[in-house]
């Protein structure tokens, strides 16, 4: 046993050695700009589908996803619901100052609970134009809510760590309420334009629930409720969970040196009753969208802290996932660790935050198969994607461009088989 140990630790660190030898310009590609989808089409489920895995590359509609998808897989979705995080304040000089929602701090610090508070709120936000926000100024802002005016502040308490505090006329209204009042839809910033009407209903999953994300799990944006049926009827099994993608995934990648870029931390909470179900899955298990399989595996790594008594903190670095350790659990193994550990601190859900780092050498531990768009050059999703295919994504995004596909969250579709 202690020399398998042994061999599975050496292992261990020339992987680390392997990543840190990545470099960003090996994961470049030309995008043009006219590939970039900028509006969704009329219909969800029209959108083209590659398919990859050992037999290739092989060309579908997304409608037909049902007949790809084996009887008995289990599909994991992210139900995270966007929120019109984009706020626009008006000066009495007639400067406009934009606050973007970035990281709750004040009453909570978990999404689900701050956008439900009745009181003030804080929040880590980006700030548009903060040159032009005087010390002690308080912004103010009016809105209609159910045939009643709300009027919203804004007070800068700090400006180097750019946390804002919000507090708004009527305290019947939750936050939630509040901002989509008030707030604009947080477009990617690679479609350059403004937000319209359509946006609002096409920039969410249909099956989107808890309020907090401030960008679209797009891999979910092709689905429609006739595609969820038809896999249903297949026998295909469905499980939800809860990632708030943050607007670190439109982060570019600055560092040469692939490891040490600023990994953005995005927060997850999954119940009780999805660690059971994934625990318990025998056949295929498929991630809709790369946040899906980011707060799979994140899982995974967190069932490792507790089978080898590393603490209880629901917290993944970046590299945790890189390093040595006495003994790796199967993936039923870890999701029990996690079912135990709920059912001893009574927990029906468990809320974590994850900078997990997937790039090429990462042994995935949860999926065998991936639904998602296509990516950005240069971007960590592309070093997932490379990591998913075994560096065949050159190939496959070399095949989409000759073929036309759409690319980027407005985009097509793929779905990847290991």
């Amino acid at each position: 046993m202690q020399a398998k140990l042994n061999t599975q630790n050496k292992k261990r660190m020339s992987l680390l050695k392997s990543i840190e030898n990545i470099r960003l310009t090996e994961y470049e590609y030309t995008l043009p700009e006219s590939r970039i989808a900028k509006f969704p089409l009329e219909k969800r489920d029209e959108s083209k589908l590659l398919q990859y895995g050992p037999k290739g590359i092989s060309h579908h509609s997304f409608k037909e996803l049902d007949q790809l998808i084996p009887s008995g897989s289990l599909m994991v979705f992210n139900n995270t619901k966007v929120i019109p995080a984009r706020l626009i304040f008006q000066r009495e000089t007639g400067a406009k100052i934009e606050i973007f929602l970035l990281k709750p701090i004040l009453p909570s610090t978990v999404i689900n609970e701050i956008m439900i508070s009745t009181t003030s709120v804080t929040w880590e936000c980006m700030i548009g134009n903060l040159k032009k926000w005087k010390e002690g100024e308080t912004l103010k802002g009016f809105v209609e809510i159910q045939g009643r005016e709300v009027v919203i502040q804004a007070e800068l308490e700090n400006r180097e760590s750019r946390s804002v505090k919000f507090l708004w006329s009527d305290q019947n209204m939750p936050f939630v309420s509040i901002v989509e009042a008030s707030g604009e839809v947080p477009l990617p910033p690679y479609l350059n334009r403004k937000a319209t009407e359509e946006d609002k209903p096409r920039y969410q999953t249909v099956y989107s629930k808890k309020e907090g994300a401030v960008a679209a799990p797009t891999a979910g944006l092709h689905f429609t409720n006739e595609v969820l049926e038809k896999l249903k009827a297949k026998g295909v099994k469905e499980e939800f969970l809860t990632l708030h993608v943050s607007a670190g995934t439109f982060q570019p990648i600055k560092a040469e040196v692939i490891t040490e870029h600023n990994m953005h931390s995005e927060q997850m909470v999954v119940s009780f009753e999805s660690i059971e179900n994934i625990k318990t899955q025998s056949e295929k298990i498929i991630a809709v969208g790369t946040t899906s399989m980011r707060t799979l595996e994140s899982l995974y790594w967190f069932g490792v802290k507790l089978f080898n008594n590393l603490g209880n903190t629901f917290f993944i670095d970046k590299l945790f996932a890189y390093q040595e350790f006495d003994s790796l659990p199967s993936r039923k193994e870890s999701f029990q660790a996690i079912s135990e550990y709920m059912k001893k601190n009574n927990l029906s859900e468990i809320t974590g935050s994850t900078e997990i780092f997937i790039m090429p050498g990462y042994d995935f531990k949860v999926c065998e198969g991936l639904v998602t768009n296509f990516h950005q050059p240069s971007s960590t999703l592309i070093l997932l994607i490379a990591a998913f295919t075994n560096g065949s994504w050159r190939d496959i995004y070399t095949e989409a461009l000759e073929k036309d596909y759409r690319f980027l969250s407005y985009g097509d579709s793929n779905l990847y088989w290991k």
